[in-house]
């Protein structure tokens, strides 16, 4: 994520007031106390926007940010946001209650009652902010799971973190189609974290199942690699029969061994062009990415090419010392 603010370019004295406005344009406003001095003040952020949903990753000096009852009360579109810890521990205070939040855990609150955010540790956050109409979710629920700790424990939270980790770490995503196409997933995932949190299964089911085809995707994704990879294994892996499962991704207009080896395919084809093509032979290439007959990765690569993988290596690798083959 490209950073938008990075103190060390800032005299000391503009500091603090140049990392409260951009706070206040970006994010929401609220109160920043920084407890050491103005030259030690060390702020850098990044930004990230996806349709409604937008991420603000920050890494820090001690600070302390509270929302004002006063700055609570002004008169705009109420938020939600999902504070992602990434390492060493900080304390979320809303509605009377107080959670700690360690590497991996994450925790809501809302931009219509004050809060306060304690890193005295210093910051190394994610911050999501999204509108709370998109979460469609009735106000009191939402006031019940604010400053509640939600993290490695609980399954479904331990998955929504990792998602939520990955979507604010890859650039990419917020480009053109891709940025559109996890708005839904997303604030449905949350949904189903804090409705299934909350007891109330029927609203947590249709989040659940409305993100487990991006789910199994994004699972396969992570596993293309392994040579065991095969649908019960997936299906296993999602608590659902193999059935179910192409049942899910026929929905999204997937066929699993197409979809599969097309990935295979295009991690084949990206490391045959990178820098380190020569040092194995395009047969290892194609088994580490789980095609084990050597011909048999030639034919397939070929058919979705147009071009050998041998040939594609040779035009588009680096030059350099070759390994045979």
């Amino acid at each position: 994520m490209s950073p938008v603010l990075d103190t060390a370019f800032l005299p000391p004295q503009d500091r603090e007031e140049v990392v409260r406005h951009a706070v206040w344009e970006s994010v929401v406003a609220v109160d920043i106390d920084h407890p050491v001095p103005a030259k030690d003040i060390a702020v850098r952020i990044g930004l990230g926007t996806f349709g409604p949903l937008r991420v603000c990753s920050a890494r820090a000096t001690a600070v302390t940010v509270r929302r004002t009852e006063r700055l609570a009360r002004v008169d705009e579109e109420p938020l939600v946001f999902l504070g992602l810890q990434m390492a060493g521990t900080s304390l979320v205070v809303q509605n009377g209650r107080e959670c700690l939040l360690g590497p991996g855990d994450f925790a809501v609150y809302e931009s219509v009652a004050p809060y306060t955010l304690l890193f005295d540790e210093g910051v190394d956050h994610h911050f999501f902010r999204l509108p709370r109409a998109a979460l469609a979710l009735p106000e009191r629920l939402l006031r019940d799971v604010t400053a509640i700790t939600l993290g490695p424990g609980n399954p479904l939270a331990r998955l929504a973190s990792t998602y939520f980790t990955q979507l604010a770490a890859h650039d990419e995503l917020q480009r053109g189609a891709h940025a559109e196409a996890v708005v839904e997933p997303s604030i449905e995932l949350l949904r189903a974290v804090l409705t299934s949190w909350h007891g109330d299964s029927r609203r947590a089911r249709e989040p659940l199942e409305a993100t487990l085809s991006l789910r199994i995707t994004h699972w396969i994704r992570t596993h293309l690699a392994d040579t065991d990879l095969s649908a019960a294994r997936i299906a296993a892996a999602h608590g659902i029969s193999v059935r179910h499962l192409y049942a899910v991704l026929s929905r999204s207009g997937i066929s699993l061994g197409d979809w599969i080896r097309a990935r295979r395919l295009a991690e084949c084809r990206r490391e045959l062009a990178g820098p380190n093509a020569r040092l194995r032979t395009v047969a290892a290439t194609g088994r580490r990415w789980g095609f084990v007959d050597a011909t048999h990765f030639s034919k397939v690569f070929k058919r979705a090419y147009g071009i050998s993988p041998r040939e594609w290596r040779d035009q588009n690798g680096p030059g350099g010392p070759r390994f045979p083959g």
